[in-house]
């Protein structure tokens, strides 16, 4: 019998915060937006306290700080290094794994109980990686994806579950369905719910019993699949990896108004050689390159303004450079002076596998020479964590750039961050 496990890491920005910081143990922690705007993760501690998600900071910062509460900035690099090897820890240990978001992993453990015992092969896994990683992390294990997420929420909210809930047996699954809000199934949002509870579907078990051609003609067979998983029927299919992008979008709020055209064409490129960036680790090409801006939507007393352009390139391409001046040609047909811009972005689309495109006939164009070669040597330096290469367009002093007036360092991934012991 097909077994899933889902892997979820506990509060892992908050987790991966205090990884480096011991003498924060205890102490309540919050991870804040861009621009240290809201609050987006939130430590055990913090939410003990009632704090919620998506709470704006300046709001709550005083009372916070004065019990004893610390705020950090996004440090995507951070997590993202962080979640890596806890992946990696993964793979090592079962026989499938399938990457569901920076800090949650399905698992397939078909054959795993003819090893040994399933929960116990999933407290190993729980200790290896708190012990080679130190995350904490909550492990469900169920016949389908659904239910597997069903016993990861039981496993983090109740701590006598010790972190581990097997939900292999018919028996236990409809006990713990009976005591959990229909809102807490893998994929019921809040307007559905709204729609369920509306109907007498207040818990998980009500919804299970719910007939799926009925979910179906009521609602969409998304829920009809639902509420198959919920009764043991695997529905959603197992991915060896992960489906290829369609578009790649980098985007950002500036930390303070832009109002020159230096400034704005700066961030354009950051963000254009950004989302190059990462169409190289995608190993994919692209056709169309979109730049947009925007005021504020919400400032008062200034004239409003938005828009964006769209640039085909001649090949598709992968060349930071060809996308950076694609975004810099769009920005110039779109920039109005007299504005202050609150955001700006670059969107890639339209993308072909390396060396799938075919020209026409009387294209006058070729791809750079060794254009390939100097963009893995430019990827190569940037992710060896000693040093960064960026095109002249980008700027240097960034005035513009977003607020992270409380970013951690980057512990895992530039050499002069690495934690030194005295």
């Amino acid at each position: 019998m097909t077994t899933y496990a889902l892997v979820d890491c506990n509060n892992f920005y908050a987790s991966c915060e205090r990884l480096f910081r011991p003498d924060l143990r205890g102490r309540p922690i919050v991870v804040l937006s861009n621009n240290d705007g809201c609050v987006v993760a939130r430590s055990a501690e913090a939410k003990a306290m009632g704090l919620k998600m998506g709470e704006p900071y300046f709001k709550i910062a005083e009372a916070y700080e004065r019990a004893g509460g610390i705020a950090f900035s996004s440090n995507y690099a951070l997590y993202a290094d962080i979640s890596s090897r806890v992946m990696q820890v993964l793979e090592q240990q079962a026989p499938a794994v399938e990457v569901y978001s920076i800090d949650e992993a399905f698992l397939d453990l078909t054959g795993v109980a003819s090893a040994m015992e399933l929960s116990e092969f999933s407290k190993q896994v729980r200790a290896t990686i708190e012990r080679w990683v130190g995350i904490t992390v909550g492990v469900g294990m169920a016949p389908t994806k659904t239910l597997a997420k069903l016993a990861n929420y039981a496993a983090k909210k109740w701590p006598a579950t010790g972190g581990v809930v097997d939900l292999t047996a018919i028996e236990r699954q409809r006990k713990l369905m009976a005591i959990t809000p229909v809102e807490e199934v893998w994929g019921v949002g809040r307007r559905l719910t709204k729609h369920l509870t509306g109907q007498g579907m207040s818990t998980a078990l009500d919804l299970a019993k719910m007939p799926p051609k009925l979910a179906r003609k009521q609602f969409s067979v998304v829920l009809e699949r639902t509420v198959m998983e919920l009764n043991g029927i695997a529905c959603i299919p197992w991915e060896e990896s992960p489906a290829p992008k369609k578009q790649i979008i980098s985007s950002r709020s500036f930390g303070d108004r832009v109002t020159e055209f230096q400034q704005m064409r700066e961030a354009v490129c950051q963000y254009a050689a950004r989302a190059a960036e990462k169409l190289r680790v995608e190993k994919q090409y692209c056709r169309l390159v979109q730049v947009f801006i925007r005021t504020s939507p919400f400032a008062e007393n200034e004239p409003r303004y938005s828009n964006h352009a769209s640039i085909e390139l001649p090949l598709p391409s992968a060349d930071s450079r060809d996308i950076v001046a694609a975004a810099v040609r769009g920005l110039e047909a779109i920039w109005r002076p007299d504005h202050r811009y609150q955001k700006a972005g670059v969107m890639l689309c339209d993308f072909w596998p390396p060396g799938c495109y075919q020209p026409e006939l009387f294209d006058q164009v070729e791809e750079r020479p060794h254009g390939q070669e100097l963009m893995q040597v430019m990827d190569d330096i940037n992710r060896s964590g000693r040093g960064r290469l960026f095109l002249a367009g980008e700027g240097i002093s960034k005035e513009w750039k977003m607020k992270r007036s409380r970013l951690s360092p980057a512990y895992t991934t530039r050499v002069g961050d690495i934690p030194v012991v005295t």
